[in-house]
């Protein structure tokens, strides 16, 4: 089995039993969205924390 099934029937299985098609498509969103992060973290593409700082000011005083 590839690696990404493998870790979606993983993903999927740690669910409670209630769980919803919306929550599974929520997690794997979520999911998505912070293994691309680190990736772009890895390959040098992220920023500074001082740089979040000064854009996070700048968002919140408007």
């Amino acid at each position: 089995m590839n690696h990404t099934k493998q870790q979606v029937i993983q993903l999927v299985e740690s669910l409670p039993d209630d769980v919803t098609v919306d929550d599974i498509m929520a997690e794997l969103y979520f999911k998505l969205q912070v293994d691309t992060g680190l990736k772009e973290l890895d390959s040098g593409q992220g920023i500074s924390q001082e740089e979040f700082e000064k854009r996070m000011s700048k968002w919140l005083s408007d």
